[in-house]
Order: structure tokens, then sequence, then C-alpha cells
């Protein structure tokens, strides 16, 4: 049975659509995903084939259907976080971050026990980011990004940033950044790298009304998620092959 899949990009659109702040709806931006990894939803009957074998989340119906939104269930935000690619968020984890490891940003929820979107995003972004950082990271880079005195940035806008990042330092979309067409003679690759995502990281950051400090703490922890998705990636293939090892193992 095929699967939805959204980048971390359309992921982020969605829960903005959800939150009024963008112009398409959640219905286009599912739609227009769909699109990007099926070609024109227009091929008629292909399409309509693919949708009726497609294992679509409950959460995703009720958004398809345009059901009003008011907070998520911890098990949709583990159906969603599911459709994001090499993303390995569970609702065993999701339930630990909101009950120990995570407990002070999960204090505050929605009457029916219902998450918000910038809680969501929260969850989202922590399952990038324990890719490279522990948990007790984690939280000193929250409490770096989200406190006051940066002028009330939320989750899901920085979360929305260095989604699109990825997608802008990996134009041709094979989960690799793409630092070969920006090589210089003589210019070491790793180093490269790294002035690639944080100029990236720095115009980013720019397009916050922040002062100098908070501005290049919001730019360090851009360029913290980014390589944190980026070894997600590598290291989903990792799992993978390591299953397959497993499996592959059979007695002589």
């Amino acid at each position: 049975m095929e699967s939805f899949t959204l980048t971390r990009k359309e992921m982020s659109s969605l829960l903005l659509s959800l939150q009024g702040m963008q112009r398409q709806s959640p219905l286009a931006i599912l739609q227009a995903a769909w699109s990007h990894t099926h070609g024109n939803t227009g091929a008629a009957a292909d399409s309509m084939q693919s949708i009726l074998s497609l294992d679509m989340p409950h959460i995703i119906k009720k958004l398809i259907q345009g059901q009003p939104f008011a907070g998520f269930s911890l098990q949709e935000i583990a159906d969603l976080g599911h459709l994001i690619e090499h993303s390995n968020i569970s609702i065993t984890s999701i339930q630990n971050w909101v009950k120990r490891d995570f407990k002070e940003l999960f204090a505050s929820i929605k009457e029916g026990r219902k998450y918000s979107i910038n809680q969501a995003a929260l969850m989202f972004m922590i399952d990038d980011l324990k890719c490279t950082l522990d948990f007790v990271s984690i939280r000193t880079l929250f409490d770096s990004l989200f406190r006051d005195r940066h002028g009330g940035i939320d989750p899901i806008q920085v979360y929305h940033a260095y989604a699109g990042m990825f997608e802008e330092l990996d134009a041709n979309n094979d989960q690799l950044f793409d630092v070969a067409g920006h090589a210089s003679a003589g210019g070491a690759q790793d180093a490269l790298l790294e002035q690639l995502v944080k100029t990236t990281a720095d115009r980013t950051a720019q397009g916050w009304a922040l002062s100098g400090p908070c501005r290049k703490a919001v730019s360090n922890g851009l360029v913290i998620a980014v390589l944190s998705v980026q070894a997600s990636y590598l290291q989903d293939i990792a799992k993978r092959y390591y299953t397959a090892n497993v499996f592959l193992q059979f007695e002589s």
C-alpha cells in the first residue's frame, strides 16, 4: 500500500496554514505535495487508483475534508510525523517527551488534551535535533531560541525556516547539500559546507527583527537544525542497511 510523504517544508507549510499564516489551504498544500511526488493530479485514472490505495492517517482525512482545527492529539502528531521523510518519530517517543524529557514545554495544553501548532512543531524539531544533540543540549538550545529576549519567535517559524533552508541547500533534491557546485579551486569541502550552511542561516535570520546577539543565536540554531536534518537522512540509510543485513543473515 502506498504512503503519503511530505518534506519538512511541506509539513511546516501545512502547520502554518492551519494557523492561518499561509495563503494556501491545508487541502491545497496536500494536493501540491502529492503532485510533487506523484506527478500531475490531472492524470485521472492513475491518480485515482493511487489515492484509493493510499495509506492515509485519519488526521490527513480530516484536513482534506476541511474539518475545523482545534488542536492535535498526540496520536495525530505522531501520525503526521510518520509522513515526514526520514523521520523517526513515534507515539512512544513523544509520550516520553511530554511526560518526562521535555515536560516543561508541554505543560500548557488545550482543553481535552489537545496540543497546539507550536507544540507539534517542537516535537518535530526534537525528532530532528536528537540526531545530533542529547536532550539536555536540545533543552538548552530551545531556551536560547524561544525566550522573550528574541521578541516572540515561535517554534513553527524556526521549523519552517530551517525546512526551507534544507530545500535551498539541496536544490537537486538528492537529500545531500549541493556543495560541489560552489567549490572553488583548492577549497576544502568541509570548510565550504560549513560556510555555505552558515551563510544561508545568517541570511535567513536577517528576516526577523532581532538585535545583533539574538540574531546570531538564532542563526546558530538554524545551522544546528539543518545539519541535523542532513544527519537524519544519513542515519536513515544506515538503519536500513543494518536491518537488511540482519534480515539476510540466514543460517548456513
